[in-house]
């Protein structure tokens, strides 16, 4: 299964989020994407204390594919310095995957 990562990122709004998404999908640099939300952050960004609302995007894809997809998150993103994180998926069904 480590042929696969999960991606984590947020937008500011359910708009962003699924335009990401169905971006990525459509151009097969993740094979699927769900989207949470609103979820709420709790964090500290550029020495200042600050907490917000924000939908986290993860999407799925093979761990060759991770840099075209953190490329293309990173170019269309809502924030100038957004957090992108890959996870290796260690379990989870076999499935074929088309991309």
């Amino acid at each position: 299964m480590t042929d696969f990562v999960q991606v984590s990122t947020a937008t500011e709004t359910r708009d962003q989020a699924f335009g990401l998404a169905e971006t990525a999908v459509r151009v097969r640099l993740a094979a699927g994407a769900q989207i949470i939300g609103p979820v709420t952050s709790v964090f500290w960004h550029l020495g200042e204390f600050g907490t917000g609302e924000k939908w986290q995007l993860l999407l799925t894809t093979r761990t060759e594919r991770y840099p075209e997809l953190e490329a293309h998150l990173l170019e269309n993103r809502p924030w100038e310095t957004p957090q992108v994180q890959a996870v290796p998926l260690v379990r989870g069904p076999r499935r074929r995957h088309q991309h």
